[in-house]
């Protein structure tokens, strides 16, 4: 097993050598940036009681993400993947877990950032530092959002990381990690950047730097580097179906870290900026039914009542296309955007409504912890694609049913296909309430009525569009227009 294991980090950095040979470019020397970095990079271990342990795993019970398919560096049951075995302590009623992680410094008085993740429930965290001192740490502050986590170790004259700017990064560009992968201090690996603004659907407010640096279990929160020697990230998750490097990691930008670093020393939270919509991706049938070429912006699938998007007009069926002056590819790259938009400031937004361009003006107000609740609500009944309408439809939100002022029932359409519902003029966004006199109650219950509907005759179908209701008539495959 470890001589595959070898075989693969070998191969993986074996096609980048072989790339950069074939183009003639000399290869990047990362001996010195090393000899400057190095010493900023901590190895951070935890301890916990296994009480306390199996509190957390039993507030767990019932996630409904696959654990095969983002591991955390410390495993999906919680406890360390590393070397470090779980040793009990004097009581034998109560062992403790130890774990191990990275991080780096911040400020020459004894400040280090990491993951939230590593010292998440931890009793004592102590701290060992390049010259192989060993430190307790403290709890300055944490962002469980962007899984960051603010320690203060006492001490003086520490060597202070330098920080870059991810938003200089490019695809391809040769990046190395830090850290005590399997608690193994100050290891080194260097892969380049694959891709930029990930979201992994773990933090929605993290736009993550995806590079094929080899990290592994304990990596986790310490620093991902530029050839100059800079921070330009915080190797955070990994893609894995063995909870070991397979090829795809996951940094939290720099930018956005230091932005969490200078709120949590300030304030000892983080206010993120709110807007206060749903959002969904663009599908090819709907940017061509708005003529704009491509998939491209998030669109609206509601507003919440009375936030910053409804008092400046902003409507469920609206296409965010640029905001506040950064143009908005997908619906994965807003909430970053707005999340960090502080409270108060004033931005433009341009949406296309109806085929229309049009930009409208929104104060940002500050993300309460209920807002961010309804923000993430999602529905209970999952979508379901309708192969006769050509319909997609899921159930909708607590916050969509105050939006659409839809109190029970109904279906939201997030796709429409070629088929009958597209030719009766159906669109994404619109709410499925009643079908053939019918009441529809959810996309479930959808599916049950539409295997009932005639053929012979046209179908009458009642839908909400906005601040509309309306009928359109359905015909199906056989009925005559």
């Amino acid at each position: 097993m470890r001589s595959q294991l070898v075989a693969v980090v070998f191969l993986c950095l074996g096609v980048s050598v072989m790339s950069a040979a074939r183009a003639g470019e000399p290869l990047p020397d990362f001996t010195g940036i090393v000899a400057r970095a190095a010493p900023v990079v901590v190895n951070i271990s935890t301890t916990r009681h296994e009480t306390a342990l199996a509190g957390a795993q039993s507030q767990d019970d019932g996630n409904d993400a696959d654990p095969d398919w983002y591991q955390r560096f410390f495993g999906s049951d919680g406890s360390a993947d590393t070397d470090t075995p779980a040793y009990p302590d004097d009581d034998a009623n109560d062992p403790t877990v130890e774990s191990l992680g990275s991080g780096f410094i911040v400020s020459s008085d004894g400040e280090i950032l990491t993951n939230y993740h590593v010292i998440e429930h931890a009793d004592s965290i102590s701290v060992k530092l390049a010259n192989r001192r060993v430190l307790p740490a403290r709890v300055l502050g944490v962002d469980v959002a962007s899984d960051l986590a603010l320690l203060k170790v006492e001490a003086h004259k520490l060597p202070v990381a330098d920080i870059g700017d991810a938003r200089k990064l490019k695809v391809g560009q040769w990046v190395l990690a830090i850290g005590s992968p399997f608690g193994f201090d100050q290891s080194v690996t260097a892969g380049i950047v694959s891709a930029e603004g990930r979201n992994i659907g773990s933090e929605q407010y993290v736009p993550y730097i995806q590079t094929d640096v080899p990290i592994n279990p304990g990596n986790s929160g310490g620093p991902l580097l530029n050839l100059d020697g800079e921070v330009v990230g915080i190797n955070s998750e990994i893609y894995s179906r063995t909870g070991g490097y397979q090829g795809v990691s996951f940094a939290i930008p720099i930018n956005l870290a230091m932005n969490v670093v200078d709120q949590l020393r300030q304030h000892g939270h983080v206010v993120r900026g709110w807007l206060g919509v749903n959002v969904s991706d663009m599908t090819p049938d709907m940017a061509e039914d708005l003529h704009l070429g491509h998939p491209q912006g998030a669109l609206i699938r509601g507003v919440v009542p009375a936030s910053p998007a409804a008092r400046s007009g902003l409507k469920a069926g609206d296409v965010i296309l640029v905001y506040d002056g950064t143009e908005v590819g997908s619906s994965d790259a807003l909430p970053p955007l707005v999340g960090s938009t502080p409270a108060g400031r004033h931005v433009s937004v341009m949406v296309m409504r109806n085929g229309q361009r049009r930009t409208v003006e929104v104060a940002i107000a500050a993300l309460q912890g209920n807002q961010q609740a309804a923000v993430l609500e999602a529905s209970m009944d999952p979508a379901g694609s309708f192969d006769l309408l050509g319909l997609a439809l899921r159930g909708l939100t607590g916050t969509e049913r105050q939006a659409f002022a839809v109190p029970t029932g109904g279906a939201l359409i997030e796709h429409v296909n070629e088929g009958a519902a597209r030719r009766a003029g159906m669109r994404p966004g619109d709410i499925l309430l009643s079908v053939n006199d019918q009441p529809v109650t959810s996309p479930r219950q959808f599916q049950r009525l539409e295997s009932r509907l005639p053929d012979e005759t046209p179908v009458p179908v009642l839908i909400r569009r906005q601040d509309s209701t309306l009928f359109v008539v359905l015909r199906l495959a056989n009925t005559p227009p």
